[in-house]
């Protein structure tokens, strides 16, 4: 009577993907374990389990928000010196003007501040608008086509797509950045609230509420 393949005496199956008998190469692991890469996916891009977060396996680690603040710390300088030059001609118009107020009649000294006042929020105004422009090129199309800031690219972070790890592009980039924007009506609490949110994502990939709303991830591409 016959028991079966005496070699193979408790009946066990052979790992589907690799022959009976033959060892998978070292450094690849049989069909059916792990992530491999899918077809039409760009190497390098984040394998990604249904209704989870990134597997880690070979993908760039999150960027901390020690490094993210630190990034848009580095992105504020040059900005805030810009800005600060920019506003800086209305800002000694209005002290002249206050300076030369009289202040010896009440309604006449009112009268000269309201009037500084108005030609200072229209010295400022054009400024503002055109710090938005400065502000809205430098984020969107460095984020869109280098996947960073300045300050992103100094601390060694990157935004990439969180389905396939590419760069954002330029429709991604500009909803990253319009959220925030938004916030700054909300007195900047919003603005505030937008960059915090990453601190109570569940999902596990450590994404702020505009980096949902882009589909995009910050991720570290150097130690």
């Amino acid at each position: 009577m016959s028991f079966g393949d005496p070699n193979n005496p408790y009946g066990q199956q052979p790992p589907q993907g690799t022959p009976y008998g033959q060892q998978a190469p070292q450094g690849v692991p049989p069909q059916g374990y792990g992530h491999p890469q899918q077809p039409g996916q760009p190497y390098g891009a984040y394998p990604q389990q249904p209704g989870g977060p990134m597997v880690p396996g070979g993908v760039p680690p999150l960027a901390s928000m020690g490094r993210r603040l630190g990034a848009r710390l580095i992105d504020g300088i040059p900005l805030s010196i810009i800005n600060f030059a920019l506003m800086r001609p209305a800002m000694a118009d209005y002290f002249d003007a206050l300076t030369s107020c009289d202040s010896s009649d009440t309604d006449a000294f009112n009268s000269c501040v309201q009037d500084a006042m108005t030609d200072f929020y229209a010295g400022i105004i054009p400024v503002m608008l055109g710090m938005l422009v400065v502000v809205f090129l430098y984020e969107v199309l460095m984020t869109a086509f280098a996947g960073g800031t300045l300050g992103k690219l100094a601390v060694g972070i990157r935004v990439l797509k969180v389905d396939d790890g590419r760069k954002p592009g330029l429709a991604s980039a500009l909803l990253r950045w319009v959220i925030p924007v938004v916030g700054i009506f909300a007195c900047g609490i919003g603005q505030l609230l937008v960059y915090l949110s990453p601190f109570w994502d569940k999902s596990g990939r450590m994404q702020g509420w505009h980096d949902k709303v882009a589909s995009t991830v910050v991720v570290n591409v150097k130690g």
